[in-house]
């Protein structure tokens, strides 16, 4: 039997209260229980034959809390650690309440070595099991899941699996209803045995990552009831629109959805991902499948190409009446479509991510009694929804209108997830009141978990210097003869009694009051675009460029600092805001934000030199559960104070820098991640010679990898031609979490376990 060295690199539970494991005495590790479980604890603590007792000891339990306190732990500890502790937790740690269903996703420090154990363990009880994003295990130790006969949901996506070990897979689990995993480009259907396909002919969910141009396993599961696609095709030559065309030489080979029930696809910038996507809805221009209710199609880019069966689509949703989720691409559909589309229906999500033409049938149908029932609404993507690119002679309709939101908070008044980047709302002061403004318009919305913004939505009006500069603005855009002069703002001061004058956050106290569960922010300036784009490529096309927005400049470190009204933020980006000049707004909201688990911060303040480097370095000193950080500055010095003050996050797991003219120290590089033992993920592009970032790279992958089996180090110069070739090399999953610049609100799943 393996020696219990494993060690997981969180706590057991998160919450507050502790009790040990073991009895008094001995303590095997401090376990902290949450909020919900006060009643169970206080009534344990106060029974009269633990009153004489100071410590509530494991005999002192009910099964029901224990297993309520073990359900928390990772699999690997409950199988190698808390099992062999004594009998009673023997039994309790292979209840099939907590092996049942089993995610070995985000256990990083789980070797081949260990996850073989658990599996072994976990062979005659698992049903569900996900191994999503594990691209560190070696093919044959996933190959050993085909010992868990009985598991019915299976999610493999990002591993490394040959067809032939995914035919022997398949061929071992006979109860398989539900697969996900990745099409490379070595995967050949042929390869398949019969009894590997028919596994898949039984399949009711299937989700493909595709890498390559094919049609994967579709052709063989004719029993779908639910399909997500994720198009990941490098568009390198435009050759491969050919090889796409083949794939329908054989109509034995074309896709046919009889029993479809749910449609998902996602794609990366390309032709070929939309030529192939194109492919597999071909049966859709014949037959629509009939029980149809969720129908998710995200085409990144300006111009996706037009698909003609998109209006039949529309007539069949809108006839049965249970629509749950439609998100169709701007070329697809007409205001009459969609009218049809929605009509009777009560859909729980809905976007129009880049659909300005159906602007007004958007507010119609969901203000004018167009769906059935809009409290049904829970999610909603609105992003960059605008009718024209922005201008600086841009009508006021073109803009968010606070009374058009205030109506939809009214009508659908159960959204949680709400999307308005690539928007615009510029808040005269001087003729509205504070009641007019968006920010109050949405904070009606008490449910709201998450949201993005556009940074000029928080801003309560130009001041009159500033409507004097920017005047002077559009003047010199005019006549090109004049430098554009800098904008400034006034620094926030925490001890300040009143903020200064045109630097007013009362509107944007108002939203945060009236949406105290907020838990994801997104705050993000409207001509902002990531130096490292995938699924914005034309983003300079179709979104203004920086700067253009006055009142986005008026968002400075007094709106940051009024963020620590949050108590419940888990995640925040912060992105394109040349008002924040000092971030000591930063600091602020560190100190009273506890919980902070995800931070992106991207061009703030000045371009031409990073100004707030003392407030981020505070700010990362007090950011103590931090798992997530990724940093987006042009010139951005990773020195040894950085990397001194990140050390502070003894919980960083992920690490993303990105600069074009930035510098790094490569010794306190390693340092940093010595002292921070749960990186698994360093990934920088910055400048430098490439022989300094590639021997940056060397070093710590020989340092650290014999302890971190799943460490992923990316050292690049972010200007360097290979670049694009080194960013297909990095795993999807670490990619679409954190390394390019994206919105995780109010999108289609893509990622999730099915």
């Amino acid at each position: 039997m393996l020696s219990p060295q494993y060690h997981s690199p969180f706590p057991l539970i998160t919450g507050y209260g502790t009790v040990p494991l073991l009895g008094e005495g001995e303590t095997l590790q401090e376990v902290e229980v949450p909020a919900d479980m006060d009643r169970l604890i206080s009534r344990a603590v106060h029974d009269k034959d633990t009153m004489s007792s100071a410590s509530v000891g494991m005999s002192d339990l009910s099964d029901e809390i224990l297993l309520c306190i073990l359900c928390r732990v990772p699999v690997c500890d409950l199988v190698m650690n808390v099992a062999n502790v004594c009998s009673k937790l023997h039994t309790l740690c292979h209840d099939k309440t907590l092996l049942s269903k089993v995610s070995l996703s985000e256990e990083y420090l789980a070797d081949d070595l260990l996850v073989r154990h658990t599996l072994r363990q976990l062979a005659s009880r698992v049903q569900s099991l996900s191994l999503n994003g594990c691209y560190w295990l070696a093919g044959s130790t996933v190959e050993l899941v085909s010992r868990c006969r009985g598991v019915t949901h299976l999610d493999v996506t990002g591993c490394r699996l040959t067809t032939p070990r995914l035919s022997r897979l398949l061929s071992s689990l006979s109860l398989l209803t539900s697969l996900a995993f990745d099409v490379t480009a070595c995967f050949n259907l042929a390869l398949l045995g019969p009894e590997a396909v028919d596994s898949l002919s039984r399949l009711s969910e299937l989700r493909q990552t595709l890498l390559t141009p094919s049609y994967g396993v579709v052709p063989c599961c004719g029993q779908l009831r639910k399909l997500m696609l994720q198009f990941d095709i490098p568009d390198v030559t435009k050759e491969g629109v050919g090889v796409c065309c083949q794939l329908m030489v054989g109509q034995s080979s074309v896709p046919h959805y009889q029993q479809l029930e749910e449609f998902t696809a996602r794609l990366a910038p390309g032709e070929v991902n939309q030529t192939l996507l194109l492919l597999y809805l071909a049966v859709f221009s014949v037959h629509v499948p009939k029980r149809l209710r969720v129908f998710l199609v995200s085409i990144p880019g300006p111009n996706p190409t037009h698909w003609p069966a998109a209006p039949s689509l529309a007539q069949s949703l809108s006839r049965r009446g249970d629509l749950v989720a439609l998100q169709l691409p701007r070329s697809w559909l007409d205001g009459l479509s969609l009218k049809a589309a929605l009509e009777g229906n009560s859909p729980k999500h809905l976007s129009f991510s880049r659909c300005p033409a159906l602007w007004p049938q958007v507010f119609q149908s969901l203000l004018e009694g167009g769906v059935e029932d809009a409290a049904q609404l829970l999610s909603l993507n609105l992003s960059g929804i605008n009718q024209v690119v922005y201008s600086e002679c841009r009508s006021a309709d073109d803009h968010l209108a606070p009374w058009t939101m205030s109506r939809l908070a009214v009508g659908c008044f159960n959204v949680k997830h709400l999307n308005l980047m690539h928007t615009h709302y510029h808040h005269q002061n001087s003729n509205q009141g504070d009641d007019a403004h968006l920010c109050a318009s949405l904070a009606t919305l008490r449910n709201l978990r998450s949201l993005t913004l556009p940074a000029c939505a928080l801003s309560d009006g130009l001041n009159s210097h500033q409507s004097a500069t920017n005047s002077a603005f559009s003047s010199a855009l005019f006549l090109g003869l004049k430098k554009t002069p800098r904008v400034g703002l006034q620094n926030y001061r925490p001890d300040s009694r009143s903020p200064p004058s045109g630097d007013s956050t009362s509107a944007l106290a108002r939203l945060l009051t009236g949406c105290p569960l907020l838990e994801t922010l997104e705050v993000i300036g409207p001509g902002f675009v990531s130096v490292l784009p995938r699924l914005e490529p034309c983003g300079r096309a179709y979104v203004e460029p920086r700067g253009m927005c006055a009142w986005a400049r008026g968002v400075g470190d007094a709106h940051l600092a009024a963020l620590e009204a949050l108590p419940r933020l888990h995640r925040l980006t912060l992105a394109g805001l040349p008002g924040v000049l000092k971030g000591t707004g930063l600091v602020q909201l560190a100190r009273q934000c506890k919980d902070l688990q995800v931070l992106s911060l991207a061009n703030l303040g000045s371009l031409k030199a990073m100004n707030y480097t003392p407030a981020l370095l505070d700010t990362l000193k007090q950011c103590t559960q931090l798992q997530d950080l990724r940093l987006e500055q042009p010139h951005l010095n990773a020195n040894a104070s950085f990397f001194e003050a990140l050390s502070c996050c003894s919980r960083l797991q992920r690490l993303c820098l990105i600069s074009r003219g930035g510098t790094f120290d490569p010794s306190a590089a390693g340092t940093f991640m010595e002292r921070c033992s749960h990186v698994i993920m360093c990934h920088m592009f910055m400048g430098g010679t490439l022989v300094a970032c590639r021997t940056l790279q060397k070093h710590l992958q020989d340092r650290f990898s014999a302890d971190r089996s799943a460490l992923s180090v990316v050292v690049y110069p972010l200007q360097h031609e290979d670049l694009p070739s080194v960013i297909r090399d990095i795993p999807l999953t670490l990619l679409d979490r954190i390394t390019l610049f994206q919105s995780h609100v109010a999108q289609p799943p893509h990622l999730s376990p099915l």
